[in-house]
């Protein structure tokens, strides 16, 4: 692979332009802003590589980039998304979010960890591929969609109308990078979400705080709804929410095993002194891993500005999501919370489905998994960390779980501190055209296995 490496050097800066010109690109899904442009810039570059590109839509969501190259025996599916989070807080941004700023080793700016870096590397390996190694000895459909930050609406509906398009021998998925003890991990499953808005109402409009002799409060009634849902122990309280979680297999857990779990380097990060109820080490990782949450991601009411304003607020509205394992329902959660809510007398607590994805989790001795394995074995000298399942969330299981397709992630340029979803998102530079070895030499293991 000298060649390959050397292509790669040879061109690195004109490389690094296409990633600017992508990050430019402000395609922020929520917002309905740059989607268009977006899919039609990379729909372009991956025509450039010589691969046949359409565009696939269902229920008037935004286009998935859908592409094919290559004529191999083995089918590859790479998944990546060009749509990113909003930027806002602008103020605490060092540098203008949709321009691709470097400085300290790295490059800043607005969906470069999550999810274009990746995404472009990937399509710059193809390219150092054919211009050194020749045709590509697999075949590589890519699938790379624009809704992944507002929960994959229509994606489920698009693998459905074309599920013969998109069936492969297994998926490279969108993330992957090294941890915080430099090795690179593997990963080969996501849990699910259910994400949920709680309204309370009270008044038709703001009162004098002294109304609150004879007026219902929705602020404190949505924190005694909020009680009710999770306890001290840290437990969900809705009935039935556990019933369907799937056990960690023995594979599973001989892989848990086998990480790191860095425990005082991720206390330090988050500053914090101990984890709650004192978890440590492969207990934390298990809690991480496998079991599923209620997390109150929001809370809004009244007055919130600066001094004193005495108000009865007239609304109060609380974003929680709810991580799924295995083979825990979106729909059912949801219909779960609305009957402990009913059932603990808070009938009047609105809730706003703000949609849902399955969790999905792919076997561990798969094709895709081991020449991920492999290729980072050889690009980056070290063992590399197989996690069973991530602890976020992605569209694994319409695209791949539900078309019988293993996944794994790898060739990717992440890190720790990315920052992902937050101002100042980041990657390291190195990081990213090491990211193109591992891809490089993934198409190498996948075509081999």
């Amino acid at each position: 692979m000298e060649r390959f490496t050397a292509y790669i050097d040879a061109n690195r800066e004109r490389f690094r332009a296409e990633l600017a010109d992508l990050i430019r690109l402000p395609s922020v899904a929520v917002q309905n802003r740059g989607i268009a442009e977006t899919a039609e810039f990379v729909a372009q570059r991956l025509q450039r590589l010589g691969a046949e590109t359409r565009l696939l839509t269902a229920d008037g969501g935004n286009p998935m980039v859908y592409a094919t190259i290559g004529n191999g025996p083995r089918t590859l599916l790479i998944y990546d998304h060009y749509d990113v989070q909003p930027a806002e807080p602008l103020e605490l941004w060092d540098s203008p979010p949709f321009e691709l700023t470097e400085r300290d080793g790295k490059w800043y700016g607005r969906g470069v960890a999550d999810n274009k870096g990746n995404l472009m590397l990937r399509l710059q390996a193809i390219e150092a591929w054919l211009a050194t190694q020749g045709d590509l000895p697999i075949k590589i459909i890519f699938a790379i969609e624009g809704e992944e930050e507002t929960s994959s609406r229509t994606l489920p509906a698009i693998c459905r109308d074309y599920a013969d398009l998109l069936r492969a021998d297994g998926c490279l998925w969108e993330t992957g990078g090294v941890d915080l003890s430099e090795r690179p991990t593997v990963t080969c499953g996501a849990k699910g979400i259910q994400y949920v808005e709680l309204v309370a109402r009270g008044a038709s409009y703001d009162l004098h705080s002294s109304y609150a002799t004879f007026v219902p409060n929705p602020a404190w009634r949505l924190a005694w709804a909020l009680n009710t849902l999770k306890g001290p122990d840290g437990r969900v309280r809705i009935p039935g929410f556990y019933d369907r979680v799937r056990p960690a297999t023995e594979a599973d857990l001989a892989a848990l095993a086998t990480i790191p779990a860095n425990d005082d380097e991720l206390l330090a990060d988050f500053g914090l002194s101990e984890f709650l109820d004192g978890v440590r080490g492969i207990e934390r990782l298990r809690r991480h891993l496998f079991e599923p949450t209620c997390t109150i991601c929001g809370l809004v009411s009244g007055y919130t500005g600066e001094g004193s304003k005495t108000v009865l607020p007239n609304e109060a509205r609380a974003k929680i999501d709810f991580r799924l394992a295995p083979d825990m329902e979106p729909a059912e959660v949801l219909h779960q919370l609305r009957r402990h809510l009913d059932a603990e007398g808070f009938s009047d607590i609105e809730i706003i489905d703000l949609g849902g994805e399955h969790p999905a989790r792919g076997p561990l001795d798969a094709a895709i998994v081991q020449a991920a394995v492999a290729s980072a074995r050889d690009v980056y000298g070290s063992e590399p960390i197989l996690y069973p399942t991530m602890a976020g969330t992605g569209p694994i299981y319409p695209l791949c779980t539900a078309l019988g397709t293993p996944v794994a992630s790898g060739a990717g340029c992440g890190y720790h501190g990315t920052r992902i979803h937050s101002p100042n998102e980041n990657i390291r530079v190195a990081d990213y055209w090491r990211a193109m070895q591992w891809m490089g030499s993934f198409i190498h293991h996948f075509a081999r296995s």
